[in-house]
């Protein structure tokens, strides 16, 4: 690995390094891992979402356990695998911690295998849930020394303080590095606290931590990414957050009140007037959304801010249309739905628990209200035919026409299927012959060959596969039909911005 001098590393190291104190030691420093090796390819991309579980992480080891500590967002400055290992061995850190997502594995992997053998590694994430073992016997993660399952503020300052602690956390495994074998920590007592923390409790996110967030939106505004809710209630086949690969996730919303808190406070300290709710459950469950809406019409939050979030389809199927007249008096300007599929017969496989026919009509509505719907969608999911996807296209078109006649606009964001270790998909393909070294060969696509390249540009990073054909439609025409759909959404937002 190239090393650059030593007054390089000074000068640039800690600007790659956020919220840490760079007079005093590193006790621990968290490395989201890049989508992909930037070094090879440059990143076409100029925003990633922010790594608010990190940040929310860091926060807690910096304010409750009293550690300095920073995040190293190597997607977000577009960093490749020496570069990042470069900035972690020249600042040497007691601990660095990594965000495991099977998309980025290899790429934590092959950073964690040049990291100075000094530094103690310690890493969770979703695909250290779903593959534990995998990742414990991984030559590259030698000097592994805490996988923690779950959601991991209280275990990280406990690891930090002292490693010894490993023995009574639950959810915390190792690997002897004498025996080669795996241990797992045993609690004494109530689990909760370790686990399920009170998110009501938890400080609020160091903005520190994150680089990029908040930041100036293209229509002007200061906008902020927020998280109001933990765990989801659904099972979508293709999803790491499905309750079924997440048992011991208690499901829970923060206070209104505490929300509320949260957006005066991002206001006051960074002029923030837009906020983007990223998890899923704040417009996801009645019981979330009444409460939470009063409180934004008691405090006024509409007539000071706007907001987007995701949101169920058929949670808002079941909403009246004073609901809908309330989410848009209250800031509302855009929700996010995973449509996935035109076809009923594919949703149903994806155990979904909508229909396309109750996907337009959700849509209408929000449209008519001036609320603005961003509909996301799976090609190639397995079993899907021809006949399926052709549906898919009619029904991105059927939602364009509607908005062609409502003041709210759609948008369509269309992926090709992954498939993701820990989902319920993934053991189906695994018992019906797939490898999982193979469906984890994750690679990226360019998809610039189908005249695709501008509209592709925001989302350089998302184009992604294994390489296989889940479907009957084969991989070319499946590529061929996400270009052309993203290419007509691209041709849709500038005729937008024209007009």
């Amino acid at each position: 690995m190239p090393v650059l001098p030593a007054q390089e590393e000074h000068r640039t190291a800690p600007d790659r390094i956020a919220g840490a104190d760079p007079n005093h030691v590193l006790d621990a420093l968290f490395v989201n891992a890049p989508l992909r090796d930037y070094g090879l390819r440059p990143r076409t991309n100029d925003y990633t979402l922010p790594v608010l579980g990190m940040a929310y992480i860091a926060t807690y080891a910096q304010e409750v356990g009293g550690f300095n500590v920073g995040v190293l967002d190597a997607e977000a400055h577009g960093l490749g695998v020496e570069e990042t290992a470069r900035i972690v061995n020249s600042v040497r850190p007691r601990w660095v911690g990594m965000n495991l997502l099977a998309p980025t594995y290899e790429m934590s992997a092959r950073i964690a295998a040049v990291l100075d053998p000094g530094i103690a590694v310690m890493v969770g994430g979703h695909h250290a849930r779903a593959m534990p073992a995998r990742i414990l016997d991984d030559p590259r993660m030698g000097n592994l020394r805490a996988l923690v399952i779950g959601e991991a503020e209280t275990r990280v300052a406990s690891l930090l303080a002292d490693e010894r602690h490993r023995a009574e956390l639950p959810g915390v495994m190792w690997r002897d590095r004498l025996l080669g074998t795996h241990g797992a920590g045993i609690a004494h007592g109530d689990t909760a606290q370790w686990l399920g923390p009170d998110i009501d409790a938890l400080p609020l996110v160091n903005r520190a931590f994150l680089p990029q967030d908040p930041y100036i939106a293209k229509d002007g505004r200061t906008e902020a990414n927020i998280v109001g809710s933990r765990g989801c209630p659904y099972d979508c086949g293709f999803c790491g957050a499905a309750v079924s690969a997440n048992p011991d996730v208690k499901i829970r919303a923060r206070s209104p009140e505490g929300i509320v808190a949260e957006l005066d406070h991002l206001n006051a300290a960074y002029g923030t007037t837009a906020y983007r709710f990223v998890d899923d459950l704040f417009l996801g469950a009645k019981r979330v959304i009444e409460p939470q809406m009063e409180a934004f019409t008691r405090h006024g939050i509409g007539d000071r801010y706007v907001w987007d979030a995701t949101g169920r389809i058929n949670v808002f199927a079941r909403l009246d249309n004073t609901m809908h007249t309330t989410l848009k008096a209250n800031g509302l300007r855009e929700v996010a739905l995973g449509i996935e599929s035109g076809s009923n017969r594919v949703l149903v496989g994806m155990d979904k628990r909508i229909t396309a026919e109750m996907t337009e009509d959700v849509t209408d509505r929000l449209l008519s209200h001036g609320i603005n719907v961003k509909g996301y969608f799976i090609l190639g999911y397995p079993g899907e035919r021809q006949e399926d996807l052709d549906a898919t296209v009619r029904h991105i078109h059927n939602l364009w026409a509607l908005a062609d006649r409502h003041p709210g606009k759609f948008r369509a964001s269309v992926f090709e299927f992954r498939p993701y270790p820990g989902t319920p998909v993934w053991d189906t393909l695994i018992k019906a012959g797939h490898h999982p070294d193979t469906l984890l060969a994750y690679s990226d696509v360019d998809l610039t060959a189908e005249g695709a390249d501008e509209s592709m540009r925001t989302r350089d990073e998302f184009n992604f596969s294994v390489g296989i054909a889940f479907g009957t439609v084969p991989l070319p025409k499946l590529r061929a039909t996400l270009a052309m759909l993203t290419r007509e959404q691209h041709a849709r937002n500038h005729m937008g911005a024209a007009a």
